[in-house]
């Protein structure tokens, strides 16, 4: 891809599954008016050289299925193998053809005024057969087990190694992973997403043991993730001037009630999900949570792993979709469910509350409006990591596609305004507070595909036609456009001029 495109000004931000954030040095002057409570009382809180972007990913944007020797990827094999979950019999051998139309896209994002985004390079792109030239990515699942096994570390750390020496003199923040919360609970523990592994009660899988497994290919990825991050450290950081991190999915987990033992489920749905990560990461520990109720279950790291591990990244990335209400049940009866089991961490998840939503439901069957939850997301993660950099890496609102929907419906997204408005109100809370947020990035620029959901989900800020593959930008685009230059506005050019004077990559 030629990075010395017109328009652009770029340093990148990287995910190594891999996720750039370009910062793109565009300006939007057409203004709209902001809610005055966040005009008045929040923006001031949100520096200058804040991020705004967009985000995206390889498989759900790029398209190019085979395109310029690009392998197979584990999402192409199983978007091809007949009785998948895909709901509408859809892949993403086309996506939205960003692989074809990127300058088009970037076009879209400076007349956002963005100033960066996120998007991921493909793994089968770079290295389409493997480390050692004879297969290809979607193989090494047949070869070794794939993150079951201790060898995907030194596969992966190779792939960073590449992608740091090829793209390190532009490239100023890297991500390795993103939401491998996610991908070994979907993969491993409940069998819907590719490698497909799991065991009864929690699915009907060939292969799998959804007991330990998980913790087996979350182990090899903290592992894979310290070994990219040495790599960088060791030869890359010092001349490079970036720092690197790791995304995962950040739900807010609310006590259902006051109780103690409610309380404490709530921060061990939290120690099952992100901290099973950052805790590692960070502090060179699994959760006192997990060792407890897991014992011999959970993997155990080396005196020399540990060593690596302690202070292994420098922001954390943030998902942030929802919330939920939990219920202890390690102390009482539950009903089998999400997060229920002995090796989940004994709670219980529900999105309402005596009957009553924890915010407005959406067309989106997991997604409530709860914007509360990103300031109280981010304030615990400042509490719990020492206020460590963190990047809200998405956010956004998704709707679905209905037989009958117009293109007049869906270009005006009001619900998504609403949605984007209160979630950034919500940061700038926190921002305000103290917590240390260096951007946002909106999922997403298009309407893609949405995993098992294929193209039903939307959550553009640009329509795509799937026949024609035209963008129309929806009232949010124009919406989120306005913010940015209102920010900008209001920071006024003497303040940003001393906060650029400081703007560069931060490290922990």
């Amino acid at each position: 891809m030629d990075i010395s495109m017109k328009k652009l000004n770029i340093s990148f931000f990287i995910l190594l599954q891999i996720l750039f954030f370009f910062l793109l040095n565009f300006i939007s002057c057409e203004l709209l008016v902001i809610r005055e409570s966040l005009k008045k009382n929040n923006l001031s809180a949100v520096p200058s050289n804040f991020l705004f972007g967009t985000a995206s990913s390889a498989y759900q944007y790029e398209g190019g299925f085979l395109a310029d020797g690009k392998g197979l990827n584990n999402w192409d094999v199983y978007s091809h193998k007949p009785g998948n979950l895909i709901v509408d019999g859809s892949n993403a051998d086309i996506a939205v053809d960003h692989y074809h139309r990127y300058l088009e896209d970037i076009d879209l994002m400076h007349s956002l005024g963005v100033n960066s985004y996120r998007f991921s390079i493909s793994w089968a792109r770079i290295l389409p057969k493997g480390r050692f030239g004879e297969i290809n990515e979607a193989e090494l699942e047949d070869r070794y087990g794939s993150w079951l096994s201790p060898e995907s570390q030194e596969d992966f750390a190779y792939f960073a190694d590449i992608c740091f020496k090829s793209f390190g003199d532009r490239v100023k923040y890297w991500v390795t992973f993103n939401e491998p919360d996610f991908q070994v609970k979907f993969g491993y523990r409940l069998g819907i997403f590719p490698p497909l592994r799991c065991s009864r009660p929690f699915g009907n899988c060939t292969y799998g043991d959804s007991e330990k497994e998980p913790f087996i290919a979350a182990h090899n990825i903290i592992l894979a993730h310290i070994a990219a991050v040495h790599v960088y450290r060791t030869k890359y950081q010092e001349s490079q001037r970036g720092s690197i991190g790791i995304v995962l999915h950040c739900m807010w987990y609310e006590p259902i009630s006051n109780s103690v033992a409610d309380k404490l489920a709530a921060e061990r749905a939290q120690s099952f999900s992100i901290n099973w990560f950052l805790e590692p990461i960070i502090y060179g520990r699994y959760p006192r949570e997990m060792q407890n109720i897991l014992g011999s279950i959970l993997p155990e790291f080396t005196t020399t792993e540990k060593q690596k591990l302690n202070q292994g990244l420098d922001f954390i990335g943030v998902n942030h979709y929802t919330s939920f209400y939990v219920k202890d049940c390690m102390f009482s009866a539950c009903e089998p469910g999400p997060g229920t089991s002995k090796t989940e961490g004994f709670w219980a998840q529900s999105s309402q509350k005596n009957g009553i939503p924890i915010g407005e439901p959406t067309e989106i069957s997991w997604l409530n409006v709860y914007p509360q939850g990103m300031d109280k997301i981010v304030t615990y993660l400042k509490h719990k990591y020492h206020n460590i950099p963190m990047i809200i890496t998405e956010n956004g609102y998704g709707d679905v596609i209905k037989a009958d929907s117009t293109i007049d419906e869906l270009l005006h997204d009001e619900k998504r305004i609403d949605f984007m408005d209160r979630h950034l109100d919500a940061l700038s809370t926190a921002i305000k507070k103290g917590a240390n947020v260096k951007g946002y990035f909106a999922w997403s620029l298009l309407d893609n595909f949405e995993w098992n959901s294929g193209y039903t989900a939307r959550f553009g800020l640009h329509h795509v036609d799937n026949k024609t593959l035209m963008r129309r930008p929806k009232m949010s685009a124009t919406w989120y456009k306005n913010f940015i230059a209102e920010h900008r506005k209001w920071k006024g050019p003497d303040q940003q001029q001393l906060e650029d004077a400081n703007d560069s990559p931060f490290y922990y």
